[in-house]
């Protein structure tokens, strides 16, 4: 294995991702990721270093941005988990 210049290393372009037997997929897959959470991570709300007690407004407020999409898909779930029994059962019983 060759190491190479040590002092001065050169860098490539990287690794090649790999390749899907589902191209499609993949494609929704990352449509759907880049639609539910556009905004990028706040790098300045991540401290490596003494511990802080808390966040403050602002903090929470770049938070909850950065993680909007995930609450509403989180939202729409629960309210299908509850509607989607309660109107079958409406359904059921209530055949009229």
């Amino acid at each position: 294995m060759e190491l190479g210049n040590i002092s001065e290393p050169t860098y490539g372009p990287g690794p090649a991702a790999p390749g899907s037997s589902t191209p499609g997929l993949v494609t929704m897959a990352h449509g759907f990721l880049r639609l539910v959470q556009p905004n990028p991570l706040p790098i300045e709300l991540i401290n490596f270093g003494p511990f802080q007690s808390g966040f403050s407004r602002e903090d929470l407020d770049k938070l909850l941005l950065y993680e909007l999409g995930f609450l509403v898909c989180a939202a729409i779930g629960v309210l299908l988990i509850i509607l989607v029994p309660l109107v079958g059962c409406c359904f059921c019983c209530c055949r009229c």
